[in-house]
């Protein structure tokens, strides 16, 4: 029995410094390429596919230092009760190559959110920009949703 509780209590100790190492994580917003510099947070509307120019579906943040994990987050400023908004984000990195850590369909309430990650750095790669989709090419009812993102590089 006293075994047991030397147990409890060290897993208990371990799960505690955990939650002491991440509470002391230092997480910085990674500024929008072509912002103003004023804010971190871009603000935007679903619109429609262009046949001449590019759509608005793309945002990407410059990584300007090397971090250990990266935070993408979501907020709803409208909802469609029918429509699905697709939702996807990706690590690019300085060799060009890139790799997908969102990919999801959301149908969120008015002024919810939600945090993706934390996505740790990968091992050899040097992030350059982390990429933001929020498109609707295959559901024309989420067309005028707005929605506010922003990504975090955390050491």
């Amino acid at each position: 029995m006293k075994a047991l509780a030397v147990s409890l209590l060290t897993a208990s100790l371990a799960l505690g410094a955990g939650s002491a190492a991440q509470a002391q994580q230092r997480c910085t917003f990674l500024q929008p390429i072509g912002g103003d510099g004023t804010t971190p947070i871009v603000s935007k509307r679903v619109g429609a596919a262009k046949l001449i120019g590019k759509e608005n579906w793309n945002t990407d943040f410059i990584v300007n230092q090397p971090y250990s994990s990266f935070k993408f987050f979501f907020t709803a400023n409208s909802s469609d009760a029918n429509a699905k908004y697709p939702v996807t984000g990706f690590m690019k990195f300085s060799d060009g190559s890139n790799l997908q850590v969102i990919n999801d369909v959301m149908n969120p309430p008015i002024g919810t959110g939600r945090m993706f990650g934390p996505f740790p750095a990968i091992p050899g790669k040097q992030a350059s920009q982390m990429n933001f989709k929020v498109g609707a090419s295959s559901d024309p009812g989420a067309l005028g949703f707005s929605y506010r993102i922003s990504v975090q590089g955390c050491q």
